[in-house]
């Protein structure tokens, strides 16, 4: 088919006035972070000159609005047409009116058998009121008076029994009707104008029209599961993403995409002005006697904001979850299952895959930091591909012992601690501490600091230590430091932190390691000097 062809079956499509009017479900969702990209898939019969989609939010600037078909469709011309909230009532809004109705259809019937019910019983209770008359009246015949009085008996009870059932099925039906008007408030609440989308289409064949656009509140943020087996020296590392959206419509089923990229921000390239330098040669005072007052500085510009905006500001305060940094470009992440996502803001976690680390285990003890306090730590080649910065949740041996923020680029290798070693002891010895002058004229002030630490072993199998200690180092020539450690540290500035050393020992079941650590610090007898403990 020629392209005059085309375009003569493409204007009969947009002059024609009747066009198939269908909801276009969501078949997937983009997330970046603060925003979304929503995909919608509309089936196209061959022959068609017009689609019509409705039911979509007017939440959505058609600037960002992209239309895909399949090979055999040709799109043309796009009209949009915005409803207020009264015009376009959804689907699940009319099913809850149609619930609220019917309940309340049903409670009036009770109410009318109830209404019944006591129109019965209070006739027995008039026609009982009225027994003595009819005693006399029935003295010469016993059974008929006994019949009824039998019969008032009767009714009055059945009356009283369909009023309670009756009590009994109102009070259900009112829980189930409060339950819907609650449902129906909420949905009528965050209802907002909505879209119907008319496309000229010429279909020569059936196909797909893919419609997609860019949408706000809405984001994704990464997390972790770390979890550690201490006897297999290995951890599985699973990655997450936290999700959330209050876009207006639910996303069900949707196959879910995340991305690092952030096309809410502005994509203008920077464009400096000249910076252009003038001169103004200076004015001669002729009276200085007299010098005006400054004019008045002017008044703040009140700035108009709608009751409704504030409104909905002051009720609305959700935030769409970010990521914390972002690298150059943008990576993609699948996640493997389909995602049902409601539009209230809920955060939920969706896992995007896991492996499994071998690690070296270590247990951390930095004394004059932390006491005696010490902590297992697990190492590992940092895993390839992306890893964003985000929370870690660690479990050791099945056990949770916390959280913490790990941020792949700010070291090589995957560094974790799970929590502390309560089979591990550490103990500090104070040998000397004391201050004093030196010198023949006594012009200098010494302090002298010597601890030794002692750490033991309860495992019942070797164990491998790291003990950290920052020795202290002069930033000026009138400082000086003498250091005596025993034995030597094999790790010099440790991760490249100047002063900072370490014992790397393995320690075999209820062995005792003691460490020695004597420094001596010389200054002027003037001033002070900082970080002295």
């Amino acid at each position: 088919m020629t392209n005059r062809h085309w375009t003569v079956l493409l204007a009969l499509a947009a002059s024609s006035s009747s066009a198939l009017a269908v909801e276009a479900p969501i078949r997937s969702v983009t997330l970046y972070p603060g925003s979304a990209t929503v995909e919608r898939v509309v089936e196209v019969a061959p022959g068609a000159t017009q689609v019509e989609i409705t039911g979509l939010l007017a939440n959505f600037s058609t600037d960002t609005l992209r239309l895909q078909a399949d090979a055999g469709i040709q799109v043309g011309q796009v009209v949009t047409r915005d409803l207020g909230r009264a015009d376009s009532p959804s689907s699940r809004a009319a099913e809850l009116e149609s619930k609220v109705q019917a309940l309340q259809d049903q409670i009036a019937l009770i109410d009318a058998d109830s209404k019944s019910a006591q129109l019965v019983q209070g006739y027995l209770e008039r026609l009982g009121g009225g027994e003595a008359g009819a005693g006399r009246a029935a003295a010469g015949d016993p059974k008929a008076l006994l019949g009824t009085l039998d019969a008032i008996r009767r009714g009055g009870a059945d009356a009283l029994e369909r009023m309670h059932n009756n009590e009994v099925k109102k009070r259900a039906l009112a829980r189930q009707l409060e339950v819907f008007r609650r449902d129906l408030a909420k949905l009528q609440a965050n209802t907002r104008d909505s879209r119907v989308m008319t496309i000229a289409v010429a279909a020569r064949q059936a196909g797909k029209l893919v419609l997609s656009y860019q949408v706000s509140r809405a984001g994704w943020k990464p997390a972790y599961r770390a979890s550690l087996d201490s006897q297999a020296s290995s951890i599985e590392l699973e990655r997450l993403a936290t999700i959330s959206q209050k876009t207006g419509e639910d996303w069900s089923r949707v196959k879910l995409r995340l991305s690092t990229g952030q096309p809410s921000l502005s994509a203008q390239a920077p464009d400096p002005s000249p910076w252009l330098l003038s001169y103004r040669p200076p004015q001669v005072v002729t009276d200085m006697s007299y010098a005006p007052a400054p004019p008045p500085a002017p008044a703040p510009m009140a700035v108009a904001v709608s009751g409704s905006r504030i409104a909905s500001s002051a009720a609305d305060n959700y935030v769409a979850p970010v990521l914390e940094t972002q690298g150059n470009f943008s990576t993609e992440f699948e996640v493997p299952a389909r995602v049902d996502l409601a539009a209230d803001g809920r955060e939920i976690s969706v896992g995007l895959g896991a492996q499994s680390l071998p690690v070296k285990q270590r247990v951390r003890i930095a004394p004059r930091s932390s006491d005696e306090i010490a902590v297992l730590t697990a190492e590992a080649a940092r895993p390839e591909g992306v890893w964003l910065p985000g929370q870690v949740q660690l479990r050791r041996d099945g056990s949770y012992v916390g959280a913490l923020h790990w941020d792949p680029q700010a070291s090589e290798r995957l560094s974790l601690a799970f929590g502390r070693d309560p089979l591990m002891r550490v103990a500090i010895e104070h040998r000397d501490e004391m201050s004093g002058q030196t010198g023949f004229f006594k012009r200098d002030n010494e302090k002298r600091i010597a601890d030794t630490y002692v750490v033991t072993s309860s495992h019942r199998q070797p164990v491998d230590i790291l003990l950290l200690e920052p020795t202290p180092v002069s930033q000026s020539d009138k400082v000086h430091v003498k250091i005596a450690l025993d034995p030597e540290p094999n790790i010099k500035d440790w991760q490249q932190r100047r002063g900072l050393v370490g014992w790397e020992r393995s320690l075999k079941p209820n062995e005792t390691a003691r460490f020695k650590v004597d420094y001596t610090i010389g200054y002027p007898k003037e001033g002070s000097v900082q970080g002295l403990p």
